[in-house]
């Protein structure tokens, strides 16, 4: 049974989704005396774990901390990327550990281990997964989200997906091919995929992409009052370098330059709204990347100043565009140095036609065409896995 400081935990909860008239797969069950949909009751009396950062919240307070207030403690958390608390520095490994606010063990999924072990799941019946995701195929959430699938269908374990907003809600950008297939790319889906991970956990299992088509034993809680292209705030940032709307906004098209030799701006307090090098030429704007411990200790280019172009105040980027990643590399004194990791580069745009065409200086408008024939077709498919259309 549910212990009444439920209601206390939670109405202030309904009040902070009205804000934006969403309630999110994680939030509130108790509102007055109301009780909506709930997924509480199907873990009462079962083993189960978390797969969760810093964005499973209700209301400010970790999803960890309302389950264990409500009598359901959990096993064990599962951390992607960046951590449990999302502090970790993009690509910084993150070792296994013990929470010391929960007194939790914390297992990575970032590193060597991507997946939960046989032996991390032994005593566990159900994975809840609550990640807030970007709507990027490169934003590694996705393929942590993949890995558990993947856990769980070989273990026999049931995955249950507290379903969150996409905030880049648009469907663009080439589709991965099979040799840029990584951990920033692990489905033929274009760059942006348009879907939440509640949706996209239908189509991993739908589309037969886990080892040998197995399937994983699915159950999506929804997002209330969402739809698709319908914008939404994200209340917690999702990781370090995405501080705000504007650098998730802007995040789809810079972050193909992470392969080149131009900084996007990690080192700042504003990271992903700025671009430049230590150069001339490049435009009028001048930042600095310091070393700043939880967002990037050793950012590219330290303590040297880089001129480039300043998109603090851009508010009229959005979805995907072409339109600075084409400008930077033609303003580039020396080309042949500008896609400084030519096959992260390609990864992250899921083909090394891209970079290409980018260098054969093909418009804007021509790139774009080359893709719509499989956007067409994905959005086809797309259609039979949306949640909220």
């Amino acid at each position: 049974m549910l212990v009444p400081v439920l209601v206390c935990l939670l109405a202030c909860s309904c009040r902070s989704a009205a804000r934006q008239n969403v309630q999110t797969g994680a939030e509130p069950l108790l509102c007055g005396a109301q009780q909506t949909e709930s997924y509480f009751p199907f873990l009462e009396g079962k083993r189960f774990a978390l797969v969760i950062n810093q964005t499973a919240q209700i209301d400010g307070i970790s999803l960890a901390d309302t389950l264990s207030r409500a009598g359901l403690r959990p096993q064990c958390i599962f951390a992607p990327e960046h951590g449990f608390r999302g502090t970790a520095d993009a690509g910084a490994a993150i070792q296994d550990g013990r929470d010391p606010l929960t007194g939790l063990t914390v297992y990575s999924l970032y590193g060597n281990n991507k997946k939960p072990s046989a032996a991390q799941l032994e005593g566990v019946d159900i994975l809840v997964f609550d990640i807030q995701d970007v709507g990027c195929r490169f934003y590694t959430y996705l393929s942590t989200l993949h890995y558990v699938m993947e856990a769980c269908s070989e273990q026999g374990k049931t995955l249950v997906v507290l379903d969150r907003p996409n905030p880049n809600d648009y469907v663009d950008g080439p589709l991965l091919e099979p040799s840029c297939r990584s951990f920033v790319g692990m489905h033929p889906i274009p760059l942006l995929h348009g879907c939440t991970l509640g949706e996209l956990a239908g189509m991993i299992n739908g589309q037969g992409w886990l080892p040998e088509g197995r399937q994983c034993a699915l159950k999506v809680v929804k997002v209330k009052g969402w739809r698709h292209g319908q914008a939404y705030s994200l209340p917690v940032k999702p990781s370090p370098n995405l501080p705000d709307d504007r650098s998730i906004r802007l995040y789809p098209s810079l972050c193909l330059f992470e392969g080149t030799d131009i900084s996007v701006g990690r080192g700042t307090t504003t990271p992903f709204q700025m671009i430049g090098a230590p150069r001339e030429g490049l435009g009028d704007f001048v930042f600095t990347p310091r070393s700043l411990p939880g967002l990037d200790s050793r950012p590219m280019y330290q303590d040297q100043a880089c001129h480039g172009i300043d998109l603090r105040q851009d508010s009229t980027t959005a979805g995907f565009s072409l339109l600075w990643i084409t400008e930077m590399y033609r303003h580039s004194a020396d080309k042949g140095k500008f896609f400084r990791n030519a096959r992260f580069f390609d990864l992250l745009a899921g083909t090394p036609q891209l970079r290409q065409q980018i260098v054969d200086g093909l418009s804007e408008e021509a790139i774009r065409q080359t893709w719509q024939q499989d956007l067409e077709a994905y959005r086809l498919m797309r259609t039979g896995y949306l949640l909220y259309p």
